[in-house]
């Protein structure tokens, strides 16, 4: 089955945009986990613009779904999840002032380096993911790093969702590539309600999906429950399709 991870990066937005504790994120957290995600992820960047680091401090103890973490691995970042001790660190290149993330990885020409990172965190028991775009030479180069999974990253696919398998068979021979290698496959970055389920049917074998942006604009119309049930119902469906 397909886990839902609900980032809520976008609801720390809102709150910071204003100051106070309005909306509260780690209540929002709760609440979604209450509402049957199977996991939070939070981006804490280093200019904390939206999650910040005395909010995974928060949220951390008190989820009993998983806890996902991810970012850049610069020192801080490395720091604080050694502190943490998420149950996951997705490794992701974004730059300090990047408005979102906007590449994966290039696990050959920085393979040194992330296996040195790897490393450090299967030592303390925290599963590492690798952010990688669409290539299956990246999948294998993630392997090569030690990791225990891939994060496919689906903004290509979204924005030409409409081309329908000429979009995702990138992703699906590069997610063919990673578990040939023996790693697990997580997805994320633009997927939504309207383009989750064709993805999930063309790639059944998803560990993870890391839902966001998308997820919060919907629930501003939906109201977060609701928008969190739908999903899951998607997740639901296009498994069974897979096990019929």
């Amino acid at each position: 089955m397909t886990r839902l991870s609900v980032n809520i990066n976008k609801i720390a937005t809102i709150r910071n945009a204003r100051g106070g504790n309005v909306p509260d994120v780690t209540r929002a957290a709760l609440d979604i986990e209450r509402f049957g995600a199977q996991g939070i992820t939070v981006h804490p960047r280093p200019d904390e613009r939206h999650i910040r680091y005395s909010d995974v401090r928060d949220i951390r103890p008190r989820l009993q779904v998983e806890f996902n973490m991810e970012g850049n691995p610069i020192d801080s970042f490395i720091a604080l999840a050694l502190e943490v001790h998420p149950d996951q660190v997705t490794l992701v290149p974004d730059a300090h002032d990047a408005i979102t993330s906007n590449a994966g990885w290039d696990t050959l020409k920085h393979r040194d380096y992330l296996r040195d990172i790897c490393a450090r965190f299967r030592a303390e028991g925290i599963r590492t993911s690798i952010f990688i775009d669409p290539i299956p030479e990246m999948a294998r180069g993630a392997a090569a790093c030690g990791c225990d999974r891939v994060e496919l990253y689906t903004e290509a696919y979204a924005r030409r969702f409409a081309a329908g398998e000429e979009a995702v068979e990138p992703y699906l021979q590069t997610a063919l590539a990673a578990r040939e290698c023996g790693l697990a496959v997580n997805a994320g970055h633009d997927l939504s309600l309207d383009n989750l389920g064709y993805f999930l049917k063309a790639i059944p074998f998803i560990a993870e999906v890391s839902i966001g942006h998308a997820l919060i604009s919907e629930a501003l119309y939906l109201g977060l429950e609701e928008t969190v049930k739908r999903y899951l119902d998607i997740i639901e469906n296009a498994m069974s399709e897979k096990n019929r």
